[in-house]
């Protein structure tokens, strides 16, 4: 994740983690990824340290529209290097793979096309209607997989997502990111997991030694 999703500890939850954790504790369903990251945008720009940015937006007779090529931009990242090779390999091992995030199951298809990669099945928030890392988005996911909680190891580079998979039984592997979990004690995050990884190499191995 870049600047524009990462927590904030001082400003209200404009950004995406935060507006997720609002729209969680308000009982409210999932809502469009990208109007999440449109308002995190404008959040962001409100920030002192981003005025020059902002102004440069202003100066724009098509600001609107080059926010929204901002926004859509977020639907052709490409994967981390690492991970391909090591989708190939748990494949090699006989691993069914599924993507279990936040978003909508388009930015995940989207995704998918533009990084070059394929999974048995995509689950969205939006399409589970719910966001993680509430308990319900993993029993629902294992409910419709027909799969118990110690049969699954969930791999991710968030401690609230793999806080919230060890809830209902399931093995977590955490990849740190550099982008990613700023705010948390990498030492207390080891000590959650069955595995912490620094990328990718050697997953297949790992998750084979479970």
């Amino acid at each position: 994740m870049s600047r524009l999703a990462q927590r904030h500890p001082r400003r209200p939850p404009t950004n995406y983690f935060d507006s997720n954790a609002a729209r969680l504790a308000a009982n409210l369903p999932p809502e469009d990824i990208d109007l999440a990251l449109r308002r995190a945008l404008d959040g962001m720009l409100e920030e002192d340290k981003w005025a020059n940015l902002k102004a440069g937006f202003e100066a724009l007779h098509d600001a609107r529209e080059i926010k929204e090529k901002v926004v859509k931009a977020w639907h052709s990242m490409p994967a981390w290097l690492d991970v391909k090779p090591a989708i190939t390999r748990l494949k090699e091992l006989g691993y069914e793979i599924f993507v279990h995030a936040n978003g909508t199951t388009r930015l995940q298809l989207d995704l998918c096309r533009s990084s070059g990669l394929s999974f048995d099945m995509l689950f969205s928030s939006e399409l589970l209607g719910v966001y993680k890392p509430d308990r319900d988005s993993y029993e629902k996911l294992l409910s419709l997989l027909k799969l118990k909680g110690e049969e699954c190891v969930l791999v991710a580079a968030h401690a609230y997502d793999t806080r919230g998979a060890r809830e209902v039984g399931m093995r977590t592997v955490y990849v740190r990111r550099w982008t990613d979990d700023v705010l948390e004690d990498m030492d207390v995050v080891k000590g959650e997991n069955d595995a912490f990884l620094e990328g990718m190499e050697g997953l297949g191995d790992v998750i084979r030694g479970f």
